[in-house]
């Protein structure tokens, strides 16, 4: 659990505004590891919102867990746009939410490569009746539990603009 009275604030926002609009949560984590569903259970009455997390660290889980075919992740790698919006569409088909949100990145401190650097995340967002977004962040590398919690912060960011829109 991310201990951030900022985050838990804006996690207490949200599920306050998703359970006033009747919208629903997925998660598809990997390098979070259910950081983003912790969070979001953390506050009360979440249980309203969010609707099921898979945590699929693996490339065996995101395939089995969330759709992803295993034929995406050898073309483009765990860590990609491709396979971040299949995480995301894959979590909204094999849940009952409205909008489901995915991360995969390298955290390090190692897993890292010139092309893709410890610090490189992928975010998706797929809503129902709606064109998945996809957003990519290179934070550097100020550690992991960093890396991690500014993940979460994006994650966070993607669910109010969807709420929002």
């Amino acid at each position: 659990m991310i201990d951030d009275a900022t985050l838990l604030a804006r996690a207490e926002a949200l599920v306050k505004g998703y359970a006033a609009s009747n919208k629903t949560i997925a998660t598809a984590e990997s390098c979070t590891g259910g950081l983003v569903a912790g969070l979001l259970t953390a506050v009360p009455g979440s249980s309203a919102v969010l609707e099921r997390g898979f945590v699929t660290y693996s490339n065996a889980a995101k395939t089995d867990l969330v759709g992803v075919p295993a034929d995406l992740i050898a073309a483009h790698g765990a860590v990609s746009a491709p396979v971040a919006r299949a995480m995301a569409e894959g979590a909204l088909a094999a849940s009952r939410a409205t909008v489901a949100v995915s991360v995969t990145g390298i955290a390090g401190p190692g897993g890292g490569s010139a092309e893709k650097p410890v610090g490189l995340v992928h975010f998706a967002l797929a809503a129902k009746d709606a064109p998945t977004r996809h957003v990519e962040r290179r934070f550097g590398d100020p550690g992991r539990a960093e890396i991690r919690r500014l993940s979460v912060e994006q994650a966070l960011a993607l669910l109010e603009a969807s709420r929002a829109g």
